[in-house]
């Protein structure tokens, strides 16, 4: 085995495994080890009669499902490059990066393929259906006679079966182009980042090394979209070549169909974004503590430790029960809501990437995790802050390293401006890093507002003061008129709990607006407030389209 090729890894899991379940469908089909293997060869004789070569851009766009993984997994071990794509973004956005990327073929729901123009596609030769690995459309009468013909030449092929040294994937070269993913859809400046083998080869080498309590057979519930690099590198990669069985959600992950999910799969990891932990603390344990019986004996020093005890036993069986870790990223958490994590000794750690870094930047296991940071920098990076004083004083967090991209698809301007001139990325979020290397972050470089007296304002951490009222749902600190503004979505839920009529809404935020300022320096208090009747509009990612709501 190739020590540092990321397809060998995949490839000896994959025999190790053979008998084992790797992936099921949410009241669908399941399928083991060598059926997963078994699929991506009869996929490679489909690749091969469609004219498909080494380095030919293999696009993938639907929900997540076995397919996906199937098809994603069949286009790298045969030499292609996958191209992934959010099923979430607009259908011009879908169309634009299938064209841009210049893919041959094409991977896709019925559903999102049905609302695209064949006509607008020129470069796609062949699409194939992500609903059931039907042939969609074909410019080959090869590969259209091939299909025709494929029952019988299959059931020649594995009419023996399919054994385990029938099994054999190319060995791939670290600087080699694995995957495009693109960040965003249709813009003047296409970001199509160009993720190398050794980005998930050291991606997944770490999660190896450092989920020690995973073992071959653990269960994996696959809530983040596989088409981001997150859900990708830690549901689906890691997942295969620790030999685990991944349970595909099948519809949008809210709080209760995932608590759901949790108790029937009873994982012992999960990923998962902060609003998500948010909503099942703020929706589900928080009032239970304050009422009644739970409310008294927490506020009695000795008693305490036992309630946070049972509260955290009974936040472990929301989990499924068999619980060691929650891993949250993309996102800062609330730090209310971490302060009680903390408090209950609940097993969460938060950590950094970007999509630049096929994602991983920083991560601690939980035992080892300091609140409010992002976890020490990972094996095979480097990590420094753009400042004079990296410890006190909030610089730009700046990259190097195995994970690192090769730079945006047929976009030289932008992957010269994310580069400083000594080789270091630009991850355009602010921080500082402690001496033991633990990182913690401020603030996106481009959200940052500069005070009156040039003082630097963060608006993610008014925001987060903001979120921490039980009657905030989201909210947006921006800048008018040089002072600062707070765009708050009420919890329309919670308000009508509390019985909070209509017209004491706005004296109730009145007052918490005014309990916020008297936290907040002088310069960065917020001059007055809005309520919003709609949330924010959001990126696939659940992050707000912050460029949106400034003036």
């Amino acid at each position: 085995m190739n020590q540092n090729s990321f397809l060998s890894l995949i490839e000896q899991s994959v025999r190790i495994h053979w008998e084992l379940p790797a992936m099921t469908d949410f009241q669908g089909k399941t399928y083991c080890y060598k059926d997963f293997a078994r699929e991506i060869d009869r996929l490679h004789d489909y690749f091969r009669t469609a004219g498909i070569g080494r380095g030919d851009k293999i696009s993938l766009c639907g929900k997540n499902s076995a397919n996906w993984a199937i098809a994603f997994f069949a286009a790298l071990s045969y030499g292609a490059v996958a191209v992934s794509i959010l099923h979430e973004f607009d259908r011009e956005s879908v169309r634009f990066i299938v064209d841009h990327s210049d893919s041959k073929l094409f991977f896709t729901d019925e559903s999102i393929w049905n609302e695209l123009d064949r006509e607008s596609l020129p470069k796609v030769e062949t699409v194939f259906s992500l609903d059931n690995m039907s042939l969609l459309v074909t410019t080959s009468e090869q590969l259209q006679q091939f299909v025709t013909g494929a029952g019988d030449y299959f059931e020649e092929k594995y009419g023996r079966g399919f054994f385990v040294n029938d099994l054999s994937f190319r060995t791939d070269k670290p600087e080699e182009l694995a995957v495009i993913n693109y960040t965003s859809g249709t813009t003047s400046s296409p970001k199509g980042v160009m993720i190398p083998y050794r980005s998930l080869w050291s991606n997944t080498k770490f999660a190896n090394d450092c989920l020690e309590f995973i073992h071959p057979g653990d269960n994996i519930v696959c809530m983040l979209p596989m088409a981001h690099t997150y859900g990708l590198a830690f549901e689906i990669l890691n997942s295969i070549s620790m030999g685990c069985h991944i349970h595909f959600l099948g519809k949008t992950p809210s709080p209760r169909v995932l608590l759901d999910a949790f108790a029937r799969v009873k994982p012992k990891l999960v990923l998962a974004v902060p609003l998500i932990i948010e909503k099942i603390v703020n929706k589900s344990v928080l009032p239970r503590l304050q009422k009644g019986a739970a409310k008294v004996l927490s506020g009695i020093p000795l008693l305490n430790a036992i309630v946070y005890r049972k509260v955290r036993r009974s936040m472990i069986e929301a989990f499924g029960g068999h619980l060691n870790e929650v891993v949250i990223g993309g996102a800062a958490i609330n730090p209310d809501v971490e302060k009680f994590l903390r408090k209950v000794r609940f097993p969460y750690t938060v950590g950094y990437g970007m999509t630049e870094c096929g994602p991983l930047i920083s991560y601690s296991y939980w035992r080892a995790f300091k609140e409010h940071s992002c976890g020490r920098v990972v094996d095979r990076m480097q990590v420094r802050i753009d400042s004079d004083d990296p410890q006190n004083t909030v610089g730009e967090i700046q990259v190097k390293g195995t994970n690192v991209m090769q730079g945006y698809y047929k976009n030289e301007e932008a992957t010269r401006h994310t580069f400083t001139d000594d080789g270091w990325l630009k991850t355009g979020d602010l921080g500082v890093m402690d001496s033991d290397g633990y990182l913690f972050i401020r603030g996106r470089d481009k959200n940052m507002i500069l005070g009156p007296s040039g003082q630097n304002i963060y608006p993610e951490e008014i925001e987060e003061k903001i979120n921490g009222s039980p009657f905030v749902s989201e909210s947006l600190a921006i800048e008018e008129n040089k002072k600062i503004v707070a765009l708050i979505v009420p919890d329309f839920e919670v308000l009508k709990e509390h019985a909070i009529h209509n017209e004491q809404v706005e004296e109730l935020f009145d007052r918490l607006i005014g309990e916020i300022n008297a936290k907040l320096p002088a310069y960065s208090k917020i001059s007055t407030f809005r309520l919003r009747n709609e949330e924010f509009e959001k990126t696939p990612k659940r992050s707000i389209k912050r460029f949106k709501y400034l003036k």
